[in-house]
């Protein structure tokens, strides 16, 4: 019997609903046993979100400062497994709170070390430097990253941007004023995502996870854009100078918060834009640097 630990956090449901579907395969297989864990807070972020709490979680997401959570149930934390699916949302270009606190957490290191893991992750679109954040926690807990699967929103940056925020506000994933399409990773994309459990469980039963990654890349569990790469660098860069003004104002916080929303605002309608168009003029001269980037964030080694 080989044992696989699902390990998730999910406020609205899609990346369990993501985290079921991969499973199934395992699941049904009776030489397999499969264990749920679901990372809780002790103070839970709420859902839907208000725009104050939503923001205010911005410090000490970038900075992946953990919070406290609920004890790991004794039952998950006494088995040894053979594979770990481990889910994670990015929130604010780092890995969210919840995940960051379990992988800081004593238990992460009992359950991680030298054990495979497949990093599975649901965001808007941008999860490349989020994926290097979670890549260096896993190796500080032993892990054994040996898959990776990438699943995102379709649709265009901008619009993506109108429909998430409506989704996260107001916890209804529908179309937004009846003509934009749905929130989220597809409805598609999310019941298809079993054919990946079933290369997982194919790679389990043989115990071979070195091939594991190039198998889920011919079922396209990674695409990559290298302006998208180019744009989270950016942003990870222009996010630590603000988590570095607020959190050296506490008092100030509130206040600073809103002015950082109003450059997030004109960041992502105005600086975005500029950005992509200069990208594609500049593409013809960079075409090696761009395959070296896809090459890269597609696989699971570490820079």
């Amino acid at each position: 019997m080989r044992n696989v630990l699902v390990i998730y956090f999910s406020q609205s449901g899609q990346l369990k609903e993501i985290a079921d579907n991969i499973a199934n395969p395992l699941i049904d297989d009776p030489e397999v046993n499969v264990v749920f864990y679901n990372i809780e807070m002790e103070t839970p972020f709420p859902f839907p979100w208000n725009k104050e709490s939503f923001f205010d979680a911005f410090p000490e997401s970038f900075m992946q400062i953990p919070a406290k959570l609920k004890p790991v149930p004794q039952a998950v934390l006494d088995i040894k497994y053979d594979l770990i699916l481990f889910h994670y949302q990015v929130w604010f270009l780092s890995p969210s709170i919840p995940v960051n606190s379990f992988l800081k957490s004593p238990e992460a290191k009992q359950l991680l070390n030298n054990t495979p893991v497949v990093t599975i992750s649901g965001s808007r679109n941008m999860w490349f430097l989020a994926q290097e954040k979670v890549k260096a926690l896993l190796k500080q807990n032993g892990a054994l990253l040996k898959g990776n699967i990438a699943l995102v929103d379709r649709a265009g940056n901008l619009i993506s941007v109108i429909t998430i925020v409506e989704w996260m506000f107001s916890g209804k994933k529908e179309k937004h004023l009846g003509v934009f399409p749905l929130p989220g990773v597809s409805q598609n994309d999310i019941d298809d995502a079993v054919k990946f459990g079933n290369t997982i469980n194919t790679a389990l039963k043989s115990n071979d996870f070195d091939s594991l990654q190039l198998r889920l890349l011919d079922q396209e569990a990674v695409k990559v854009s290298p302006y998208l790469v180019a744009v989270d660098k950016k942003g990870n860069y222009v996010f630590s100078k603000w988590t570095k003004i607020i959190t050296k104002r506490p008092d100030k916080r509130k206040k600073l918060l809103r002015i950082f929303v109003i450059y997030l605002v004109l960041a992502i309608w105005v600086i975005s834009p500029i950005v992509y168009i200069l990208h594609m003029l500049t593409y013809p001269f960079k075409i090696r640097a761009h395959k070296k980037t896809v090459q890269y964030y597609k696989g699971v080694e570490s820079a």
